[in-house]
């Protein structure tokens, strides 16, 4: 984690897997996408729509690329139906050669839904790719939550900090306050205690509304079904995935579909859990913290001296109540 001025966290140094790219291109187009790609995304040549749906289905791929070359009418009802269901993953169309069939195949594609096209014959294109494609994961929705939560929360401790990068980037995603304490090396009893005391939100409503913000995400995406969604947050069960939101929201899985997006629930998160508790989590510690029946001031610093002095003490009490030695006041 990097820091820049006034306290601001750079969240863009944060540790994530690169975009996953589920592709349809010529053997040639795959090397040269290959050689672009390194430290930005990573890819999946397939040889069919058909392949690149069951990544999407299956939460493999984050993006796909579609070469003009490859584009065959034959497919084009299987490539509207990959844009249809899956709206949020971004379909890029990349430009390499110019054959006679060319204008017709982009035509085809852009009428189908791919609206972006990028033009690699010429080396700026594939800087552009490189470009769209970091600009896609940095509009993740758990990236963007930390974003946000950068500007809410500035100056807030390491720690607290520490519990809101784990909640929104550790894999698997955690789902419990045991798991959250076992990543934050502390006991849970210990950080609801904390957070108790320190008159906030239970970490644990932190934690479910935190999960509900990548479910509402997901479930943008139609081809994705409630119970394919309710695997992926590590849920166990499609009811288990039921019952959470009936009881946080009072509202069934799919009228929760329908209500909210990953934006408007992480809007939810922080008019419920981040605003109204803001001061309190800029000077919040969830993990370095006295107890709370200590005032700071009255905890001594450990010094050798006063070591000795305190085994001088004990010493002397346990010898008085044995009778060898006077108890000297």
């Amino acid at each position: 984690m990097c820091y820049t001025g006034k306290g601001r966290r750079d969240v863009t140094a944060t540790t994530m897997a690169p975009t996953m790219v589920a592709t349809v291109l010529t053997p040639i187009e795959q090397i040269r996408v290959d050689v672009a790609a390194q430290g930005v995304y990573s890819t999946l040549h397939r040889t069919s729509i058909d392949d690149v749906l069951n990544d999407l289905r299956g939460q493999r791929a984050e993006a796909v690329l579609l070469s003009a070359s490859r584009y065959d009418s034959r497919s084009s009802a299987r490539m509207a139906e990959m844009v249809r269901e899956f709206p949020r993953i971004p379909t890029f169309a990349l430009l390499s050669d110019v054959q006679r069939s060319t204008p017709q195949s982009v035509h085809a594609l852009g009428q189908i839904g791919v609206r972006t096209l990028i033009d690699v014959r010429q080396p700026s294109g594939w800087i552009a790719l490189r470009h769209r494609l970091m600009e896609e994961q940095a509009n993740d929705v758990q990236r963007l939550a930390l974003g946000v939560l950068n500007l809410d929360l500035v100056g807030a401790p390491a720690d607290c900090w520490q519990f809101f990068e784990l909640l929104f980037t550790h894999r698997p995603h955690i789902a419990s306050v045991r798991q959250m304490g076992r990543g934050m090396n502390i006991l849970p009893t210990t950080l609801m205690s904390r957070f108790y005391r320190a008159q906030l939100p239970s970490p644990k409503r932190y934690i479910d509304i935190g999960r509900l913000i990548r479910a509402a995400r997901l479930l943008e995406n139609t081809g994705l079904s409630v119970t394919t969604v309710a695997g992926q947050l590590d849920y166990s069960s499609p009811q288990a995935f039921s019952r959470h939101v009936r009881c946080l929201y009072g509202i069934s899985p799919v009228k929760f579909r329908q209500q909210f997006t990953g934006e408007s629930m992480l809007q939810r998160f922080r008019e419920e859990l981040i605003l109204p508790y803001a001061d309190i989590l800029r000077v919040f510690h969830p993990v370095e913290a006295n107890p709370g029946w200590i005032p700071k001031l009255m905890v001594p610093s450990f010094t050798p001296k006063l070591a000795a002095s305190s085994l001088r003490s004990a010493s002397r009490s346990s010898a008085s109540l044995l009778g060898i030695l006077p108890l000297q006041s």
